[in-house]
């Protein structure tokens, strides 16, 4: 819990600290980027279109622009269950720690998981991933710590896992280089789009996923990737490049997530390079108060889930990430998952708060509150799982 207050205050003083729009008269106009006509100019009109022509210059586009390329190659990988408690949450859960290693040109990362699995289950489960900067100590199941509730979860008959950041790649303007990419891909240090921390972090989810395939009380192909603040930017761009996530929740994501970047409210492009510029490639600095000449924008982000799910969750009073801009994403991403026959019909306006809108493959809400990931958010997302995975076709 120490961990968390720290992390929310450190958030308060960064908003406080630079003065950005928060009043919408102010928002101006701004056009978005066309999701459905390729660079040549070719109007993309179905979803065999979308997945052999569009979707590959976006996701290119995001690699050169934002969030770099992410490496697919390793020699081995390998798992060994450090720790097992078969009675964990009064015999509930099976409590798992295991230990992740992945191996190229004869050096190693170690990524360590907290997993638990309900043990009342009949077939393999669900799982939530949470990408978690909070430090592993967050990783707790303590009835009181509501960012990773597992007993609440594993009730629910998912499982619950997580990952430290620090494993790939630490969340340090310097000391980022560390692990993944000084020992396995130093390389990508080296290239324009090579590579940087949200793209490490999303890596190291993708490794996770990796093992889930190999233990049998895991249904592999229900993976929720899930990712609060700078972690839900990197579990929307996990998911974009990783299509073994079945959904992708991004809670408060903001700038460069889930918020529309051309949207003159909150937290801009030039105040998150500014302090966090190891999260993203150098070139996306040359978009700092020029977000109108970005190739892409965040609703193309959205899009490269489909015709897999995507949730996204804002706070009402986190206007740093402003959670209109988040919702307008969404909402602009819609005409790429009609391609694939689905027939969303998100409100033009966003829903009240507290009111959870589901329109499969896609979901949101606005909550009370600060900026965090709390009980409530988490019982959304469990609602809109469990009516996806009953409804989707890959069941």
């Amino acid at each position: 819990m120490k961990r968390q207050l720290i992390y929310l205050l450190l958030f308060t003083l960064t908003t406080a600290l630079f003065a950005q729009n928060t009043d919408e008269s102010k928002v101006g106009t701004y056009v978005l980027p066309e999701l459905l006509k390729s660079q040549s100019g070719e109007e993309i009109n179905s979803a065999e279109k979308w997945n052999a022509i569009r979707r590959p210059e976006i996701l290119k586009l995001f690699e050169d622009n934002v969030y770099g390329q992410v490496p697919k190659d390793f020699d081995k990988i390998e798992f060994k269950v450090l720790e097992q408690n078969k009675k964990a949450l009064t015999g509930k859960a099976t409590y798992k720690k295991v230990a992740i290693y992945v191996i190229r040109n004869k050096k190693i990362i170690t990524i360590l998981t907290d997993l638990f699995i309900p043990n009342n289950a009949k077939k393999p489960v669900p799982a939530f991933l949470v990408i978690n900067h909070r430090g592993g100590e967050t990783m707790n199941a303590s009835p009181e710590n509501e960012f990773w509730p597992a007993e609440e979860i594993i009730n629910s008959g998912y499982a619950m896992a997580g990952f430290d950041v620090k494993d790939v790649a630490p969340d340090h303007k310097t000391d980022y280089v560390n692990q993944v990419l000084t020992r396995l891909y130093p390389e990508q240090m080296t290239q324009p789009s090579g590579m940087r921390a949200l793209g490490a972090w999303g890596w190291g989810a993708s490794r996770i996923i990796d093992y889930f395939e190999t233990d049998k009380t895991i249904d592999a192909k229900k993976v929720i990737v899930v990712g609060h603040s700078r972690g839900g930017k990197a579990a929307l761009w996990c998911g974009a490049q990783d299509e073994r996530v079945a959904i992708a929740v991004s809670n408060e994501s903001g700038n460069s997530g889930a918020k529309i970047s051309r949207r003159n409210f909150g937290e801009t492009v030039e105040t998150i390079t500014r302090v966090f510029p190891y999260w993203f490639v150098p070139k996306y600095a040359t978009f700092a108060n020029n977000e109108n000449n970005l190739p892409i924008d965040q609703h193309m982000l959205l899009a490269l889930m489909a015709p897999r799910a995507v949730y996204v969750a804002s706070a009402a009073d986190d206007g740093w990430a402003d959670p209109k801009g988040q919702y307008l994403a969404l909402v602009a991403a819609q005409p790429v998952f009609e391609l694939f026959n689905f027939k969303t019909n998100l409100p033009e306006n966003m829903p009240s708060n507290n009111v959870q809108e589901i329109q499969l493959p896609l979901g949101f809400h606005n909550r009370d509150g600060g900026h965090d990931m709390n009980l409530f958010d988490w019982r959304q997302f469990v609602k809109f799982a469990d009516e996806y995975f009953k409804n989707n076709n890959n069941k």
